[in-house]
């Protein structure tokens, strides 16, 4: 089972910034893409911001402009920078790894979902 750690996050005001942080095993990290995604109680977890084959990125749009997501291959971690934050960020984030088919644009997770780290921001 591949494991990731997330942590970092908080309770922010609108407009603030937050960095998350998703760790794992230098193997994995080094092997897979890696994506973050979002999810508030009663939806379907979303993916928010990708990073495949360790260059490519990709963002939803919701995100895009604001959010940035980068590897440490120091530290086997994928941060994800979220900048200007709004009300609608709030969520539970989740990171993910997994193998990105370039073909279809389709990213699909195959790791263990962690618990997370909680994502609150006030208006």
């Amino acid at each position: 089972q591949v494991q990731l750690v997330e942590s970092g996050g908080g309770w922010v005001q609108a407009g603030g910034s937050l960095r998350l942080s998703c760790a794992t095993s230098r193997t994995v990290f080094a092997l897979y893409s890696v994506g973050w995604y979002r999810q508030t109680p009663g939806k379907q977890r979303d993916l928010v911001a990708g990073i495949f084959s360790g260059v490519s990125t990709a963002y939803a749009d919701s995100v895009k402009g604001r959010f940035t997501i980068s590897r440490h291959d120091a530290n086997n971690t994928v941060y994800l920078q979220m900048n200007s934050l709004k009300p609608e960020d709030t969520a539970v984030y989740y990171c993910n790894v997994g193998n990105y088919y370039s073909t279809y644009d389709r990213f699909v997770p195959f790791g263990s979902w962690g618990q997370g780290t909680q994502v609150a921001v006030s208006s």
